[in-house]
């Protein structure tokens, strides 16, 4: 029964016979497997792209890139700018998505692509790209101070629930977050019709209050990028989209660009109303403009955020949770998080990590200091990935690509990267130190739970029983994989996988008890 609880044999990959025989830990051969289901269709795609990108940036990252960028002139460029960057790098990921079809993007790229020691111990710190999620909880606990923590856990339980359920609250929320940003350049096209258009004039727009300086521009660009954040998000899930060599690229085509639109539109919008002094003093830049120009109707804003913070949650929640779940299906993390609910098929082990870590990160008073440590980290891993196609391009020119982008479209994204990089790095040393700290914080958890593989028997035993403990409590197992029916070897290749982390390797004897 114990060995049932932490692998599955090769009968009971072979023989699918449904989710519900495998609801016991200890189910038998002749049980079937359960797997992911493709159940994200085109428009779902679209609203996780947006519903992540569009979560708290643009309703608290105005400030930032404002106040680091020194004008409302070099503020919109960087809004611009930084829009076409991220089109570029969405591209690029397009490219990989259909290429790698597997979920855990980055995670599942810079492994396959690079291989060896080094690029292991790099996946495994790809799990700090997850604090975004805690910069959003984050708004949302400072927009709602005492339902932040319950929000999150809330959206956990829908998470686990249902992938449908997932995907519906999101699409609703995204619907939600684009009529807030349609209405506020609605008002803004309004007060240009009235004239109110003093900071957009070019004498005006320039008009630095600060004195220029090159790594605060990059700093700008930092503060950018986390309203843009989450635009790789939809390759965290590919297994589980439907069609994913068409809707992958479609939903990024149809997503970053009118991502863009809204954005450089709504800061157009908030400065016909405010002047660049008003913006900085303001704390939720979209409630002060609610405030200033809908009267009676201010309320809808901080409701907006509010709304749209919480469907930015849901999103990172579903999506990040998948990046814990392949790091586990490769021998990363923990096991138990590589398992899915018998008949729900959702990640319930890894979602519930999500959830706690997310929590645990909740404890910086500085909200932009926390984006800071976000941007830089996510740039890092940007960059490190886009590279790999490069790599791949030269490793693997005759593999098959159903997209193929220009190369000149990676080799302008770490041009820009390394900009970004370079200059924050000279001008926030210790903001950009502690974001590298965090991250380095994975070196030893894969050191002491995937390289180091002589472990004391009592430590095995003790990870053996806290699984399989865990595996009941939330009613899961190993999912089925592609290509599982096929071949029959690669079910002992994945029992490695799996038990390199804090779990010793199946005996021979587990191994033919199983057939």
């Amino acid at each position: 029964m114990e060995k049932g609880a932490r692998h599955r044999s090769n009968a009971e990959k072979n023989h699918p016979a449904g989710g519900e025989s495998q609801a016991g830990p200890g189910a038998d051969s002749g049980g079937g497997g359960v797997a992911l289901k493709k159940e994200i269709g085109l428009v779902s795609a679209c609203g996780i792209i947006v519903g992540n990108i569009i979560g708290s940036g643009i309703f608290v990252s105005p400030k930032g890139v404002l106040e680091n960028a020194g004008s409302v002139g070099l503020a919109l460029i960087v809004w611009i700018v930084t829009g076409v960057i991220t089109a570029m790098g969405a591209l690029c990921y397009a490219e990989l998505g259909v290429t790698i079809p597997k979920s855990g993007g980055d995670y599942s790229y810079v492994k396959d692509i690079f291989g060896g020691l080094f690029m292991r111990l790099l996946a495994v710190l790809l799990q700090s790209h997850h604090q975004e999620q805690a910069a959003l909880v984050f708004l949302c606990r400072a927009t709602c101070p005492l339902w932040g923590s319950v929000i999150s856990v809330l959206l956990t339980w829908v998470n686990c629930s249902s992938v449908r359920w997932a995907t519906r609250v999101q699409d609703i929320f995204t619907a939600g977050k684009l009529l807030a940003l349609a209405l506020i350049i609605i008002m803004g096209i309004v007060q240009i019709c009235k004239g109110e258009y003093f900071w957009l004039e070019p004498k005006n727009a320039f008009e630095n209050f600060q004195e220029p300086d090159i790594g605060l521009i990059a700093l700008a660009f930092l503060q950018g990028s986390f309203a843009y954040g989450g635009w790789n998000f939809l390759n965290y899930v590919t297994e589980e989209l439907v069609d994913p060599y068409k809707n992958l690229p479609r939903a990024i085509f149809i997503s970053i660009p009118l991502v863009t639109f809204v954005y450089v539109f709504a800061n157009v919008a908030y400065v016909t109303a405010m002047s660049p002094q008003e913006l900085l003093a303001s704390n939720a830049v979209a409630v002060t403009f609610g405030e200033k120009l809908l009267g009676v109707m201010a309320w809808i804003m901080p409701i907006s955020v509010a709304l749209s913070t919480f469907g930015g949650v849901n999103g990172s929640l579903f999506t990040s949770s998948r990046l814990f779940f392949a790091g586990a299906r490769e021998g990363h993390l923990p096991s138990v998080l590589a398992m899915i609910h018998v008949k729900r098929c959702t990640p319930i082990p890894a979602l519930l990590f999500t959830c706690i870590s997310t929590l645990l990160m909740l404890v910086t008073s500085d909200m932009y200091t926390l984006i800071n440590y976000v941007g830089f980290i996510n740039y890092l891993f940007y960059g490190v990935t886009v590279a790999g196609q490069i790599v791949l391009r030269w490793k693997k020119p005759d593999i098959p690509r159903p997209i193929k982008i220009s190369l000149l479209f990676p080799i302008i994204y770490l041009l820009f990267w390394a900009f970004l990089l370079i200059f924050s790095l000279w001008s926030e040393p210790v903001v950009c130190g502690i974001g590298l700290a965090i991250m380095l914080s994975g070196v030893p958890v894969y050191f002491l739970g995937v390289y180091w593989q002589n472990k004391p028997k009592g430590f095995n035993d003790f990870i053996e029983l806290l699984t399989l403990v865990s595996q009941k409590m939330c009613v899961v197992v190993y999912p089925m994989e592609e290509g599982d029916l096929e071949t029959e070897g690669r079910s002992e290749d994945m029992a490695e996988q799996r038990q390199s982390f804090y779990q010793p390797a199946p005996t021979k004897d587990q191994d033919s008890d199983g057939q």
